[in-house]
């Protein structure tokens, strides 16, 4: 008899939403810059940018181009009548301050408002300026961040703890022999282990180890301590051009201590906002200069990563347009994101890689290379396929 064959490995369950169209917050305290740079990272001047706390009280939203150098050559290379990037959306949100978890300021209202979103730009504030006040009083962007975590982490507790109370209420008179009620009780037991881990571990929910199943019930409670963050430091343009900063190192410690692994992104609202008053030339010129390139892109990307989004692409003269999906989509749901009569009469998808078209040079040399692969419903997109859907 043949060997059997080892089982496969189960498939991770990704935390968040499951969902092509994520939402990135902006989160910070007040007069951290977080209007100003949702006003230069998606061009337009929503953002409510004001010298006093509150300002901004309603999030506004706005779609984000992500840059991509493979969606550029392949521009270049099919010439299409239409050019459709791949976009993050990104919501501004009111500042948080100390007490946001019971209602401080406008707190509740704020923190349903990032409860909505999948991913945070936290933004923080690492400049000396006199001229724009610090609701804290003082520029501690470690005391601001420590503020931060601290409200997010609360409110989880209070949610987590009814969630728990009305489960434990429910659950008295739980027997031991149905699945149902087996269910219930291993959900009971889950929710004690995120209460446990927020609690006594003192843990962001995405910072602990979580199985598939324990990831389902995570995801239904859509917890704030469960989005990724990307902490983006807003520098001087001094500093930020000169690369050095007295709180820079300080800030990495505390979020090696804290969330390791969670990325951290210099950038200066300054600069950008200058880089966006120029023409196109003179952006392109001023930026030559050492030091003195935007972090904008850079930052779309890291949101966009964050998220475990990735795109694929359909090409041709009309269009070539960049498709949002999440890691793990298989190919029937990856066409179903264009219409779904493509996801529900799926026959097969033609596949190439962008690495293989750009070396070939063309379809035709790809097809010939051997390199266009037919797939059918259990293939799983990689990031940069190009892909021709076929349905019945």
């Amino acid at each position: 008899m043949p060997p059997k064959k080892a089982p496969a490995a189960e498939k991770k369950v990704l935390l968040g939403r499951p969902s092509n169209n994520l939402k990135i917050g902006i989160v910070g305290l007040p007069n951290v810059g977080k209007s100003s740079f949702f006003n230069v990272l998606s061009d337009t001047d929503l953002g409510k940018a004001a010298n006093f706390p509150y300002a901004t009280i309603n999030p506004e939203e706005a779609r984000i181009p992500v840059p991509d150098v493979r969606f550029d050559w392949l521009c270049d290379l099919y010439k299409p009548a239409s050019r459709v990037p791949a976009f993050l959306t990104c919501i501004d949100i009111a500042g948080l301050t100390a007490g946001a978890s019971t209602g401080a300021g406008l707190g509740n209202a704020f923190l349903s408002h990032v409860r909505a979103v999948d991913g945070i730009f936290q933004v923080v504030r690492a400049f000396d300026d006199a001229e724009v006040i610090h609701v804290e009083g003082d520029v501690d962007p470690l005391r601001d961040m420590e503020i931060i975590q601290t409200e997010l982490r609360l409110k989880d507790i209070e949610w987590v703890e009814k969630h728990l109370d009305g489960l434990k209420r429910s659950g008295r008179s739980l027997g031991n022999n149905s699945l149902a009620d087996k269910a219930r009780k291993e959900e009971i037991a889950t929710v004690e282990k995120i209460y446990k881990a927020l609690t006594v571990d003192g843990k962001d929910v995405r910072k602990c180890e979580w199985n598939n199943k324990e990831i389902e019930v995570v995801n239904g409670l859509t917890l704030l301590t469960a989005k990724p963050i990307t902490y983006l430091v807003n520098l001087s343009e001094k500093d930020y051009i000169r690369k050095k900063n007295k709180w820079l190192a300080k800030i990495k410690g505390w979020i090696d201590a804290h969330n390791p692994g969670d990325p951290l992104i210099p950038f200066s609202v300054s600069l950008e906002e200058r880089l966006a008053q120029l023409p196109d030339d003179e952006r392109a010129e001023a930026q030559k200069e050492p030091g003195a390139q935007s972090a904008l892109g850079k930052i779309t990307q890291a949101g966009y990563s964050s998220l475990d989004l990735i795109r694929y692409f359909t090409c041709g003269p009309d269009e070539v347009r960049a498709w949002t999906i999440r890691k793990g989509t298989k190919a029937p749901q990856a066409a179903g994101v264009i219409h779904s009569d493509f996801e529900n009469k799926f026959v097969c998808g033609e596949i190439m890689t962008y690495e293989d078209l750009k070396e070939n040079g063309s379809e035709a040399a790809v097809k010939a290379a051997g390199k266009l692969r037919q797939q059918g419903k259990p293939y799983e997109m990689v990031d940069g396929d190009i892909a021709y859907w076929k349905s019945g």
